[in-house]
């Protein structure tokens, strides 16, 4: 985990507000939010847990973000349903994301009826499934 937030830090200057730990297809990953001393934003900065580099940063945005808006084909409600077509459940959280690619994604937390929690990735543009995966733990402050 240090090898990874270390990791972290040297992308995104700031605070870790929350870690997760996930699966990835067979790779484990850690992601955290970090709260960026740079320009006061929120990124999730995901790193392979087993070889300690990073392989995504995305920057969470909320309705009003001028590229999100500006870009989103879908909404978050097509995205949402979309989503609960494949994995059927309750959504307990979602977030708009910009990665640093310039892709633009909706992503939810979905507390499957069996209890666990898979977390959903659509694209925002085409409305395709970008991944899914289980979340086996996470730790510290969810903005809601």
């Amino acid at each position: 985990v240090e090898q990874c937030l270390d990791q972290a830090y040297d992308t995104v200057p700031g605070h870790a507000r929350k870690l997760e730990f996930k699966i990835e297809g067979d790779d484990p990953i850690y992601e955290f939010d970090i709260k960026s001393t740079n320009d006061g934003l929120t990124y999730n900065v995901e790193c392979n847990a087993e070889e300690g580099y990073i392989i995504e940063v995305e920057r969470e945005v909320d309705a009003n973000d001028p590229i999100f808006k500006s870009g989103a084909k879908i909404t978050l409600q097509q995205a949402k349903e979309i989503a609960l077509k494949i994995h059927p459940g309750r959504v307990v959280s979602n977030e708009r994301e910009v990665g640093m690619d310039g892709s633009l994604t909706y992503e939810f937390d979905i507390k499957t009826k069996t209890g666990y929690e898979i977390k959903v990735d659509v694209d925002a543009v085409t409305g395709q499934i970008e991944e899914a995966n289980f979340e086996l733990y996470e730790i510290g402050i969810e903005k809601e």
